[in-house]
């Protein structure tokens, strides 16, 4: 019998690593090992994309139920708009079940400024007033349209948006994520209000601006 060369394993070796990395590629989070695992936010525990399960005989049915959606978010903001987040720091029945909601109230005029959501795409629908959503591709293309009640967006993962009420009344939007925590990174907040703040020759070099107006822009949102 013919023994196989080193090159020939070598050879062999590769194809089988060829063949197996469609697979790796489409593989995915696994799935839950258990019913539920409610979030217990007060262990003292290393975790990794999630908090660890309260024990499942102190888990008590409210522990399923989050009325914190159906309050008015104040308004009364430098952007006319609140948010109010339903995610697993809220929710803790969220932990490991991959969705969030939330609630964004605007004022008339009101702005919820260019953001993006590392985590997580949005998809969201208008439930009262008229609202202007917009984002803008990696290649810098920007789509938009002007939405009224029961209209429905979606905003792809980590792409940078807004939503601008555009009517006479307030407006109100309900939306969803495919994350337990998205995450929100706010432009204003993250070029601007960081802490140690950006230098200021690095963002009037980006913005091509004279260093007097970052300077009055960070003033604005300086606590």
């Amino acid at each position: 019998m013919k023994i196989p060369s080193s090159s020939h394993i070598h050879m062999l070796s590769y194809l089988v690593v060829l063949l197996l990395l469609p697979l790796l590629s489409f593989s995915a989070d696994p799935d839950s090992l258990q019913d539920f695992c409610v979030a217990d936010q007060s262990a003292i525990s290393i975790s990794v994309n999630g908090f660890p399960c309260k024990p499942a005989s102190e888990v008590t049915s409210d522990d399923f139920f989050f009325d914190g959606l159906s309050k008015v978010g104040d308004t009364s903001n430098i952007f006319g708009s609140n948010v109010t987040g339903g995610n697993v720091l809220t929710f803790p029945a969220l932990n490991t079940l991959g969705i969030s909601m939330n609630r964004v109230d605007f004022a008339p005029g009101g702005v919820n400024p260019p953001h993006s959501h590392p985590r997580a795409t949005e998809s969201g629908v208008v439930i009262e007033g008229k609202l202007l959503v917009g984002f803008v591709t990696t290649g810098n293309v920007y789509h938009s349209k002007v939405l009224t009640a029961g209209q429905m967006f979606v905003i792809p993962r980590g792409l940078v948006h807004f939503q601008k009420n555009v009517g006479v009344g307030k407006a109100l939007v309900i939306a969803a994520f495919n994350s337990q925590l998205p995450g929100a990174v706010v432009l204003p907040f993250t070029l601007f209000a960081s802490t140690p703040s950006i230098p200021d020759d690095i963002l009037t070099r980006a913005f091509q601006v004279e260093e007097k107006v970052v300077e009055s822009i960070k003033s604005k949102f300086s606590s």
